[in-house]
């Protein structure tokens, strides 16, 4: 398969858009089309933070309804699917923007954008095992035992990572450096953790180069195995990065 999958976009839709005119697809239909059939995959946190979540929901809902699209949740999606089901769920870390961006339509075009997103959502995998199981994407990356499972502890590492349930002291979650261990077959596609230029390891690579931290919005190309960036609008935050060397 010929497929290009975008890191954490996380509403940074002008980023999006430049991004995959690099990458070859053109926006004349309203979304980014292939013309030699490549597809795009997104490895969730589609949402909060940046300044577009809506039209970047609206944009891959159409890709995966319609145009062979192929979408996994991450932590910020698995928040935002809480907040539309009217869970109790703190409006804060990012999710304040988008929540923003839904009070400022009428209620009846609140109510689309929750439909589109519930929908892809609810219809989605946790993870995606494409290519005859070569190539998995998944938000915070996977364990080599956990590929082809789903229960909460899978749950637990594909959204939030490795986590130990301790803490630093700016608030973030320790995270074990997963990516080392893993010696599986499959190649993982994940982001999650920003990172100032995609991170390979071994046959793991993370594209989540902080495009809303003011770093890059990056795609991986498979079967390729390259990487292609743009750089981003947003404030540069150094200390968003480097979690991991």
């Amino acid at each position: 398969m010929n497929i290009d999958i975008i890191g954490d976009i996380h509403g940074c839709f002008s980023e999006f858009e430049s991004l995959t005119r690099e990458l070859g697809y053109s926006w004349e239909s309203g979304v980014p089309i292939h013309p030699e059939g490549r597809v795009l995959g997104f490895v969730g946190d589609l949402t909060d933070r940046g300044p577009h979540s809506l039209k970047v929901i609206k944009a891959v809902w159409t890709l995966w309804k319609h145009h062979g699209g192929y979408y996994v949740p991450g932590n910020h999606c698995n928040k935002l699917y809480r907040y539309f089901l009217g869970r109790k769920v703190q409006i804060a870390h990012g999710l304040e923007t988008t929540v923003a961006e839904l009070d400022n339509l009428s209620q009846k075009e609140a109510n689309h954008y929750k439909r589109l997103f519930m929908e892809l959502y609810e219809d989605s995998p946790l993870y995606q095992s494409l290519d005859e199981g070569n190539l998995v994407i998944a938000h915070a990356g996977i364990r080599e035992d956990y590929i082809g499972k789903v229960n909460k502890s899978v749950k637990t590492f594909v959204l939030y990572g490795d986590i130990t349930g301790e803490f630093h002291p700016d608030g973030r979650p320790v995270r074990r450096d997963w990516a080392k261990k893993y010696h599986g077959k499959p190649f993982i596609v994940y982001g999650h953790t920003p990172v100032h230029k995609p991170r390979t390891v071994g046959k793991t690579i993370n594209i989540d180069t902080g495009c809303v931290f003011g770093g890059k919005l990056t795609a991986f190309r498979y079967p390729e195995i390259e990487t292609v960036s743009v750089p981003s609008s947003m404030p540069y935050i150094s200390e968003k990065f480097g979690y991991f060397s």
